[in-house]
C-alpha cells in the first residue's frame, strides 16, 4: 500500500500497557496500515498535537491531573482540525456529551475495544473531518465574497427585516451594521412605493432581477442601484430573501458627464462658427460707423443715433468674446496640490457670506496626501461658483452645506451638498449652458465657466437636485500617480 494511504496515528495515554493494547488493536485492522506514535503524558501529547502532524488522535480520558477533555479543548485553541477519539474505561454519559460538545469525533470504551469498532471509528472520524474541512473551506470562500464584495449582499426574513448584510452595506447606505439590523429592506428605498412593489414581485414571482432602484442613504443622498434578489426556503420551510444591490451611481454619473461634455463640445463648435459669421459683418458695421461719424457735422442729432449703434456693436463684440471664452479650454498652470487644502481655502474665502446667512458647514475630507494635478486658482474659482450658488439657495439660519471627498480607485470624488430650494428638472438640463440663469440680473456664465475649468483638468461634473430638498454637485478628478501606489 502506498505511503499516501498510510494513516498517521498519535496515541496519548500515560499507561504504557494501555498504549500497547490500543496499538495492537490498530495493527490487527485489515486493509489499512498505520504509522503509530505514542505520547506518554499530557504535556507531550499537547506538544505533538500543536504540530498537527497526524491524521487521527486517540486520547485517553485520564492523563494525570488533566483529562482528555482538557487536551481536546487545547487542541481546538491550537487550530488542530484532525479528528480526536476519546478512550475511557468507564461508560459515562456526561463525559460522552462533554466530549461531543467540545468536538471529539467519537467516544470509545477500552473494555469493549476491538479491531472492527476501532476501524469503524477511525473511518467515520476521517470522513467526518474531511467533510467538515470542505464545509469550512467553502464557508470561508463564500464568507470572503460576502465580506469583501463591493456590492451590498443581504439576507432578509419573509417580512423584509434584514438578518445579515455585507460590510459594503456601510459604505453604500451610510448606516452602521447594528443600525441596518433594526431595519427592513424597504426602509432603504428612496421611493417607498417602489420598495413595496419589489416586495410584491418577490412574493409573487420569487425573484427580482436587474431592476433599477434608488436608495436613500443616512445622509439623504440618493444612490442608483440594480437589485438582484430571490426567495429561498430554509430546512424548516421558512421563507427568506437573499439579494445583491449593485451600486450604479458612479457609472451613471460618468455617463451623464460624458453626454454633457459631448453636448458642450458641440455647443462650442456651433458658437465658434456663429461668432465668426457674426463678427465679419459686425466689423464692417464698425468701419462704416467710423466713416459716418467723421463726416457728420458737430451738433447733428444723427450723431447720437450712430453712437447708440456703435455702443451696441461693441456690446455684441464683447458678448461674443465672453461666449468664446466660456467654451474654449481653459489654459492651466497645474501643480500637485492637496484637494483638502484647496477646498479649505475656498471655504475660508466664502466664510463671510456663510456667516451672514448663518450657514452651518460639515466638511469631511480624505487625507492630506490625496493629491491632484490642478491649477489651484482656477479650481478655486470653480469650487467658489458652486459654493456661492449653494449659499444663495439656502434659507438664512437654516442652511446646511456638506462637503465631502472620497477615493474611488484612482479617482477622487468631491460632493458639495446643500439643503436649499433645489432646481427644477427643466432648469437642471440647461444648468451649464452659457447665459442660462434663473437669477434676476445674472449673466449665466458662472457654471458654464465651472464646467469648462473642470473639464480642462480632465475631470467630470454631475448634479442631482430635488426641489424643496436641495442640490448636490459631484466633481471627479484623477488622483496623481503617487497616490495610486
Amino acid at each position: 500500500m502506498s505511503n499516501e494511504k498510510r494513516i498517521r496515528v498519535l496515541i496519548v495515554d500515560d499507561d504504557e500497557d494501555d498504549f500497547l493494547l490500543t496499538a495492537d488493536t490498530l495493527k490487527s485492522i485489515s486493509g489499512r496500515q498505520f504509522d503509530i506514535e505514542w505520547a506518554h503524558n499530557y504535556q507531550k501529547g499537547l506538544e505533538r498535537i500543536r504540530n498537527c502532524d497526524h491524521d487521527v488522535y486517540i486520547v485517553d480520558y485520564y492523563l494525570g491531573v488533566y483529562t482528555g477533555l482538557h487536551l481536546i479543548r487545547e487542541a481546538l485553541k491550537a487550530k488542530c482540525e484532525e479528528p480526536m477519539i476519546l478512550l475511557t474505561g468507564v461508560n459515562n454519559l456526561e463525559v460522552d456529551e462533554a466530549a461531543a460538545e467540545l468536538g471529539a469525533f467519537d467516544y470509545l470504551l477500552k473494555g469493549t475495544l476491538n479491531a472492527e469498532g476501532l476501524e469503524r471509528s477511525i473511518r467515520y472520524s476521517l470522513a467526518q473531518a474531511a467533510m467538515i474541512k470542505t464545509v469550512k473551506e467553502n464557508e470561508s470562500k463564500f464568507r470572503t465574497i460576502f465580506e469583501k464584495s463591493r456590492d451590498m449582499i443581504f439576507i432578509a426574513d419573509e417580512s423584509g427585516k434584514l438578518m445579515s448584510v455585507s460590510n459594503s452595506a456601510v459604505a453604500l447606505t451610510g448606516y452602521e451594521i447594528h443600525e441596518l439590523m433594526q431595519m427592513r429592506s424597504t426602509d432603504l428605498y428612496a421611493d417607498k412605493e417602489e420598495g413595496e412593489s419589489i416586495e410584491h414581485d418577490l412574493a409573487q414571482n420569487g425573484e427580482v432581477s436587474g431592476r433599477r432602484v434608488e436608495l436613500m442613504t443616512k445622509s439623504k443622498e440618493r444612490r442608483i442601484c440594480t437589485i438582484y434578489a430571490t426567495m429561498q426556503s430554509d430546512r424548516y420551510g421558512r421563507q427568506y430573501c437573499q439579494g445583491v444591490l449593485h451600486d450604479m451611481t458612479a457609472k451613471i454619473r460618468e455617463e451623464r458627464a460624458t453626454v454633457l461634455s459631448e453636448k458642450m463640445e458641440a455647443t462650442g463648435r456651433l458658437m465658434r462658427m456663429l461668432a465668426h459669421e457674426v463678427r465679419n459683418p459686425l466689423t464692417n458695421i464698425g468701419l462704416a460707423l467710423e466713416g459716418f461719424l467723421g463726416e457728420i457735422p458737430p451738433g447733428s442729432d444723427l450723431k447720437d443715433y450712430l453712437e447708440i449703434i456703435k455702443r451696441n456693436a461693441r456690446r455684441i463684440d464683447t458678448l461674443i468674446t465672453e461666449l468664446l471664452n466660456s467654451s474654449k479650454p481653459t489654459e492651466l498652470n497645474p501643480e500637485s496640490v492637496s484637494l483638502k487644502e484647496v477646498l479649505e481655502q475656498t471655504l475660508e474665502e466664502a466664510g463671510d457670506r456663510m456667516a451672514l446667512k448663518k450657514i452651518h458647514v460639515i466638511a469631511k475630507f480624505t487625507a492630506d496626501e490625496d493629491l491632484v494635478m490642478l491649477d489651484r486658482e482656477k479650481v478655486k474659482i470653480a469650487f467658489a461658483n458652486i459654493i456661492v450658488n449653494a449659499i444663495e439657495a439656502m434659507e438664512e439660519g437654516r442652511g446646511l452645506l456638506q462637503i465631502t471627498t472620497e477615493r474611488a480607485l484612482h479617482k477622487l470624488v468631491i460632493s458639495i451638498r446643500d439643503n436649499g430650494y433645489g432646481i427644477s428638472p427643466d432648469h437642471l438640463n440647461k444648468l451649464f449652458e452659457p447665459y442660462f440663469t434663473s437669477k434676476p440680473g445674472g449673466m449665466g456664465l458662472g457654471l458654464a465657466s465651472t464646467l469648462n475649468i473642470i473639464q480642462s483638468h480632465g475631470g467630470t461634473i454631475d448634479v442631482e437636485s430635488q426641489q424643496g430638498v436641495g442640490t448636490t454637485f459631484y466633481l471627479t478628478f484623477n488622483a496623481t500617480q503617487t497616490n495610486q501606489q
